[in-house]
Order: C-alpha cells, then structure tokens, then sequence
C-alpha cells in the first residue's frame, strides 16, 4: 500500500480525491490578520476580493510537522510527500522535520519527502508520477529514483494579469511594477533548476504574454507525446481554455488537463493569472 500527501498549494484533481492514496496537508493564509485554511471550504472569490480590498499583503504559513505526521501515522507502507519549492516556503523543512519526528517513534515505513523545486500543478504532476510508477510494481527507492528523475526535467510557467502581489510580497521593485503596469508589460515568469523564479521574456498585453510563454514551453520540450501538460488558472477559465488549445496545436501531448488553483497558488497567481507545468 502507497500513500502521497501534497502540501495544498499542489491542487489534487477530483480523480485523484476519489482514489482515496491522495491527501491535502494545508497551509494557512492570512490577509489583514484574517486566517484563512487552504482546505476543501477555501473560497477564491472572498479572498480575491479581500486581498484587492487590502493594503496589505496576504501571507502563508506552511504546514507544522505534526500535521505531516498525522498523515504519516496510516496503513500504507510506503509514503510520499510532495512539497512547493523548498525556495518558495518552508513546507519542505516542516515536511522533513516531521518525518524525522515519526521515524523516531516508528520506523517500519518507507518515508520520502520530495522538493518539488515547483509549485501548484507541477506538485500535482509528480503525484501523479508517483502513482504510476508503484502501480508499475516499482520498488520504493525505484520509485524515488525515476520521480527525482521527472523533477529535474519538470518546467513550471507563469503568467500574472496584475503585477501588485509580486510588488507587495517584495519580489519585484515599486518602479518595475509601476512601468510594467502602465505600459501593460506582462512578464512571461518560470522555475529555475533549483525551484527559485526567474523572468523567461515578457509580452505587452496578455495575448502576446501568453503566446510568448507558449515559445518557451516549446523551447525546453521533448518527447511531447510521452508527456503530461497541466494548466491551472486563477478564475479564468476561459483562458485557461485557449492556452490548452494553443499547446493542443503546437505539439500532440500525452494529455492535458486544466484545473482552478487553491488558496496558495490563488495568492501568488492572482485573479487571471496562469499557470503551466509540463
């Protein structure tokens, strides 16, 4: 038996919450000292609007190890766990130092806490990685071998509608947002290789942002029809939609799926922003 826990900013798919292997661990947001739980009862419309109505900016707060060692402390004999980028948030460590804490209590599972170096649905593609390879019949330490694998060839990339999250958390400069804001540029933003975020190019409108961030998905992908594209959008369905039938008519992938981001990734993403991990 196999279990895989994802910290929430990793959205599960209603496929996946039916299979009953797949658990939500979630973090805690706050906005004007309002908390809000990253679970199942998170309301994207209420928070996007409190956090437009804010001065200030909203923040998370990862996971404790002791809600990683509830999870743990189950039937199944192997455990994974699926974290946001260890540059983004300290799920990762809260993640390990749970896992250290349960070991010294019981040590017959096989535990491993992945870094997912990514966020939203690239934690929800490894996952997904994970489960097919133990329903392969992998041993454990294959299973983590071919996943560590998958992570170091993941690519994650992001487009925002509005500049003034990124601004408010201190990530970009009052000047920079300023001028991107009034000359509608948009930047096209992805993962590096160690999980930090870096600017791939930047567009002036949201079309061409996007057509952009479509060229360099194109740029750093191989063996399409072998792989799975996910895209998750902040209350923009539609255009979630024609970003899926842009890459459907740049190359033939194994599948693509599209889904709504949780608390986490609709802090970050913002309302219109997307989200695509291949």
């Amino acid at each position: 038996m196999y279990k895989i826990i994802v910290d929430s900013c990793g959205e599960l798919t209603e496929e996946m919450k039916k299979d009953g292997r797949f658990v939500n661990v979630p973090l805690t947001l706050e906005i004007d000292n309002q908390q809000i739980i990253d679970d199942e009862s998170f309301d994207q419309a209420s928070f996007i609007k409190a956090v437009a109505e804010s001065d200030n900016a909203p923040k998370s707060a990862c996971p404790s190890p002791n809600a990683y060692m509830l999870e743990m402390d189950c039937e199944a004999d192997n455990i994974y766990v699926v974290t946001l980028s260890a540059q983004l948030s300290g799920s990762y460590n809260s993640a390990c130092l749970g896992k250290d804490l349960y070991e010294e209590e019981d040590d017959s599972k096989n535990i491993h806490i992945f870094d997912s170096k990514s966020a939203s649905i690239g934690e929800t593609l490894i996952a997904l990685k994970i489960a097919e390879c133990e329903n392969a019949g992998m041993s454990f330490e294959e299973v983590v071998k071919a996943v560590d694998e998958y992570i170091a060839g993941q690519h994650t990339f992001f487009v925002l509608e509005t500049l003034e999250t990124l601004r408010r958390a201190g990530r970009l400069s009052n000047l920079k947002a300023v001028i991107a804001e009034t000359l509608n540029i948009k930047p096209v933003m992805g993962s590096t290789d160690i999980g930090s975020i870096q600017q791939l190019a930047k567009g002036r409108g949201m079309n061409q942002t996007i057509d952009k961030m479509t060229k360099c998905v194109m740029d750093v992908t191989t063996d399409c029809e072998n792989k799975i594209l996910a895209i998750s959008h902040c209350n923009c369905p539609e255009r979630a939609l024609s970003l899926k039938k842009k890459m459907e008519s740049m190359a033939k992938f194994k599948d693509i799926f599209i889904i709504d981001t949780r608390g986490v990734s609709t802090m970050y993403a913002n309302d219109g922003g997307v989200i695509l991990v291949v």
